[in-house]
């Protein structure tokens, strides 16, 4: 570990929560319903878009019809992009001759990007068409994000109304892409593009190398899709080696730009939250404790990766980082940082090969995707958040006695019961389908490293799916019907069962009246309910994960240091 690493970390962590703030306000304005700039701008199209759908923006729904609609929308967006993957073949815009996906890679492809993950069992360039990476990845990329920002808000007005009604989905979900991810996206698209990632709709090239040989370099619409796979938390890469590869990672500035644009609107939905429930503290105290949880473990991967692998050491004579799978241009500072952000954001884009990790620098991404609320994607991480403040309180109010209260509205048996059920099944889906894959033929074939890694990679990748991250520790031979199908499912009931429960506790907070704080009503925002906020997530994250990292990443290290 070196000063000036430690120094950019700490800068970079900086620089989030200097851009988060006014982008916070900006969003607040937005969902409020408050003029912004260029109002005249968005008017007219999304006024266009609302009739083109058939829908009248100003009716406001319960949480029932808000659910309903969200679900009518992604069921649209998985199906048809299942047939242009099944399709893709024949469709034009594929100067490569890219052939159509099979029944279960499009099954998982479909299912991922439709849920915000992204994870690809594929390698970009070799297997999506121009028109599948613009008409499929991209337009998902914004959609799936926007219904995951539309349900946080509809979530947060239910501490702010009391007829029971969440706001309108169309309304949200429109101002999402046209006033919050389309701008941003036009702005990183033409910096990506002028830090070198290349924007065209040309086939591969072919050059000669030095050596007289032909060399194919894939190439595409790249930099309009990475803005969107950073800015939406998507983490989807246009080529196998993600951002990693020059062309989605050209220099340390585009690194920096993805670092920033995946760090952005996870991070100002807390001040948005802030302003909404009229307490701008709460936000402050949700940033210090989230954001030195973040930088904590990006300075762990770093002191890790920094002190290199002793067996090499041992028998090699090599010292010093452990360099495989690093960025070598950019050094393990970035790379770690990287690496911490893209999971705590759950975005899922990697600029190092994460199965390359020592085991305690993979505990670090594995451990925040079991959190799942180390900030979060957009909209589902602030709503896992406020997830476990509700569990917190509950269990605050158990040790004090009284009817626990969370900004104005009592927690009650229904609250409690369905925070619960969407706590519980990311760590259900994770762990019995890990157990699954552990013991069935279909799931061993796939393990190409075995022993205490393997199992690793296998926790991971369910973990990823559960997370909705989409990286992977891709030592794993995840494109196989089992992984495909299992995974797939993996995506999929834990977006939504999650997010359905959370909508019906918006329903039902919304219906409350609001209770005038007294004495004994805890206070939320203050920094000793953060360090019991905080503690409950490590705790309740450890009594359920422990057993499976002990066999897996903890047990690899011991194994390391002891030089076997």
């Amino acid at each position: 570990m070196t000063f000036v690493g430690s120094l950019g970390i700490v800068l970079l962590a900086v620089i989030t929560i200097a851009l988060a703030i006014p982008f916070g306000n900006y969003m607040y304005k937005v969902f409020s319903g408050q003029r912004t700039v260029l109002e005249g701008l968005f008017n007219p199209v999304e006024r266009s878009l609302y009739k083109l759908m058939g829908v009248n923006p100003d009716v406001d729904m319960t949480w029932k019809s808000y659910t309903k609609n969200f679900l009518v929308l992604n069921f649209v967006m998985f199906l048809a992009g299942y047939l242009i993957l099944r399709l893709m073949g024949n469709l034009p815009l594929n100067p490569d001759h890219i052939p159509s996906m099979n029944w279960n890679l499009a099954f998982n492809t479909a299912i991922s990007f439709m849920t915000n993950t992204n994870w690809q069992a594929y390698a970009g360039e070799q297997s999506m068409s121009y028109l599948g990476q613009m008409i499929f990845v991209q337009f998902l990329q914004f959609t799936s994000i926007a219904t995951g920002v539309a349900v946080a808000i509809a979530f947060v007005r239910g501490f702010t109304t009391k007829n029971g009604m969440l706001g309108n989905f169309w309304w949200d979900f429109v101002r999402v892409i046209t006033r919050v991810y389309l701008p941003l996206s036009l702005i990183f698209g033409i910096l990506f593009l002028a830090l070198g990632s290349p924007q065209t709709l040309h086939g591969a090239a072919v050059v000669h190398t030095l050596q007289g040989a032909k060399q194919t370099i894939s190439r595409g619409p790249v930099a309009s899709l990475e803005a969107i796979k950073q800015l939406g938390n998507n983490g989807g890469g246009f080529f196998n080696a993600n951002s990693a590869h020059p062309f989605e990672g050209p220099n340390a500035l585009s690194d920096l730009l993805g670092i920033i644009g995946m760090s952005l609107i996870p991070t100002a939905l807390v001040v948005t939250f802030g302003l909404f429930i009229k307490n701008k503290k709460q936000a402050r105290v949700l940033y210090v404790f989230l954001m030195a949880t973040l930088v904590l473990g990006a300075f762990i991967i770093y002191a890790a990766e920094t002190a290199g692998n002793p067996i090499l050491a041992h028998v090699l004579g090599i010292h010093g980082p452990n360099w495989e799978g690093k960025e070598v241009r950019f050094g393990p500072a970035l790379s770690s940082y990287f690496a911490s952000a893209t999971t705590a954001y759950t975005t899922g884009a990697v600029n190092t090969m994460h199965d390359s990790l020592t085991p305690l620098g993979g505990l670090i991404p594995l451990g925040f995707m079991m959190l799942n609320m180390i900030f979060g994607s957009g909209g589902s991480g602030l709503l896992n958040i406020l997830m476990m403040m509700i569990i917190t309180v509950f269990l605050s109010g158990l040790m004090v006695g009284r009817t626990p209260e969370f900004l104005g509205k009592k927690i009650q048996a229904k609250e409690i019961k369905l925070a619960t059920i969407a706590m519980l099944v990311h760590p259900f889906l994770i762990l019995v389908l890990t157990a699954i894959a552990v013991v069935s033929k279909a799931g061993l074939a796939g393990i190409f490293n075995p022993g205490l890694h393997g199992f690793s990679e296998v926790l991971y990748a369910y973990s990823s799916g559960a997370a909705n991250n989409g990286s992977a520790f891709a030592g794993l031979g995840a494109n196989t019907p089992f992984y495909n199908v299992t995974i797939g499912i993996d995506m999929l009931l834990a977006r939504f069962v999650s997010i359905i429960a959370m909508l019906a506790i918006a329903g039902s907070l919304a219906s409350k009246k609001t209770v005038p704080a007294s004495s004994g009503t805890l206070a939320t925002d203050t920094y000793s309910f953060g360090f019991v906020f905080m503690a409950v997530v490590v705790i309740v994250g450890a009594l359920t994960f422990f057993p499976a990292v002990a066999i897996g990443p903890i047990a690899e290290h011991i194994t390391m240091w002891t030089g076997h």
